[in-house]
């Protein structure tokens, strides 16, 4: 297989993945305005994205051997560009939603498989430049997402931030019979379908359980929340008979590698719901175009791509509990800040809470970098696949949370006979609060998981590590 087209298919399918996590932010207002949506039907615009792409993506990872790589890889490019069309010719909410899960279907079969061709097409040295060639695109991703999503829907029209998808969708597709290979692994395991199902409905409901909760707290939005729960109790006890269980028990009994998706989970939670409220905010309350409304997060970008050289050597010195508690107490200190300020309707003293965030998530490496070294070499797949679906689990599950807290917040003053745009302010700041406190603890639970010296074994290559610095996890 050509390196450098192997190379081009890796560098634009990380890109293109990435950017459908972040470019929606800046659009949601244009998006709400056009098609009549509440604030609780734009979070599922979000949140329908990640809980496929992070529901699937374990059992992806084991159908891309059954499959190969160009059949998952075919596939997936066409799901992924119908939905992106179908999102851009939307009229409802309901279809947009229902294109956003589409494209997060086909994401989760995407990145294990992209992943695959850095493994199968090339040597060791093209494999280092492949992992940092993916650790870049998704950095510029992270960085340009918000903005260019606001370009898009400024001068465009919010349609264009899907079709946006279309033209790396076809060049993928065009380069894709010289790049991925048409065998299937012999004796590859069966997916675990039925648990990926069980647990994915289980979030779902959840999720929609906390989106509801914010407009009005009734019995009725209990029924969702329960019936989450119910299946995501039954899909552990399937875990624990299960003869091959999703999750390998080594796993499970790794307390490094556990503490640090409890610790990404508690970051996501905080961090990426502010993300997707920020720009609403911009626009609303201080008035800002959509271009000037998602321009403040590349800072969160810029101080991430900053920093992140640095984390090896301050993990030499502090260790990894301490780098990862700093880092996020750096971005707790950073929320604060943004929260003590948030009632001064200008950008600039918003931007030093900007950069420590931005900071403080880049000294979050080791949550996956020391994890990923400590656990055994055959289970490298399955815990990088682990550590990608809790990241975006938790950022669907920090959108419905932080949502929850502005939507209660924003009622309220309303009912107190406030303007919409004080009672959206108010609302961000018992928000940014929140995801503080989140943070806050996230930290105290590093100091607890990476206490301690920890199992050593083989060093794993793997991207993972490097994909989760990009976006300062």
């Amino acid at each position: 297989m050509n390196a450098g087209r192997t190379l081009l298919v890796v560098a634009l399918g990380a890109f293109v993945t990435t950017l459908d996590n972040t470019i929606v932010a800046a659009g949601v207002p244009s998006i709400g305005h056009d098609l009549s949506l509440d604030l609780a039907t734009l979070q599922w615009v979000s949140i329908g994205y990640m809980l496929p792409f992070a529901g699937l993506l374990l059992a992806a990872g084991t159908l891309v051997d059954r499959w190969g790589q160009r059949g998952t890889l075919g596939g997936g490019l066409v799901a992924f560009g119908l939905g992106a069309v179908a999102g851009g010719f939307a009229t409802t909410g309901a279809l947009l939603i229902a294109a956003r899960v589409v494209q997060g279907l086909a994401a989760a079969f995407l990145v294990p498989a992209l992943l695959s061709l850095l493994r199968t097409n090339l040597d060791s040295r093209q494999r280092a430049i492949g992992a940092t060639l993916w650790t870049a695109c998704l950095a510029v991703a992270l960085a340009l997402g918000p903005t260019l999503g606001g370009l898009l829907s400024e001068y465009f029209g919010w349609s264009w931030i899907f079709f946006s998808n279309v033209p790396f969708v076809l060049v993928m597709l065009v380069l894709l019979p010289a790049t991925a290979g048409t065998g299937r692994v012999r004796g590859a395991r069966r997916p675990a379908l039925g648990a990926m199902v069980l647990v994915t409905a289980g979030l779902v409901l959840v999720a929609a359980a906390m989106v509801g909760l914010g407009d009005d707290a009734r019995l009725a939005e209990a029924a969702p929340l329960l019936g989450g729960l119910a299946l995501i109790a039954w899909f552990a006890v399937r875990e624990r008979r299960a003869r091959e269980p999703l999750v390998p028990r080594e796993l499970v009994r790794e307390r490094v590698f556990t503490g640090a998706l409890a610790v990404q989970l508690l970051w996501g939670l905080g961090v990426s719901g502010i993300f997707f409220f920020t720009p609403l905010l911009h626009q609303d309350s201080l008035g800002l175009s959509p271009v000037g409304a998602g321009l403040p997060l590349v800072l969160v970008a810029v101080a991430i791509m900053a920093v992140t050289p640095a984390v090896p050597r301050i993990m030499t010195r502090l260790g990894p509990h301490r780098t990862v508690c700093v880092g996020l107490l750096v971005v707790a200190l950073g929320l604060l800040a943004v929260a003590v300020i948030n009632h001064i309707p200008e950008v600039p003293p918003r931007m030093p809470g900007l950069l420590l965030i931005g900071a403080g998530s880049a000294l979050t490496t080791p949550l996956t970098s020391y994890s990923l070294e400590i656990i055994e070499e055959r289970h490298a797949g399955t815990a990088s696949g682990l550590l990608t679906a809790s990241r975006e689990l938790s950022s669907a599950m920090g959108v419905a949370l932080i949502g929850a807290v502005l939507t209660a917040v924003r009622a309220a003053r309303l009912d107190e006979g406030a303007l919409g745009g004080p009672a959206l302010a108010t609302g961000y700041t018992a928000g940014l609060i929140v995801a503080a406190a989140l943070e806050i603890a996230g930290a105290v639970l590093a100091l607890w998981a990476f206490r301690g010296p920890a199992r050593k074994v083989l060093p794993v290559v793997t991207t993972e590590s490097a994909e989760s610095s990009s976006r300062g996890e």
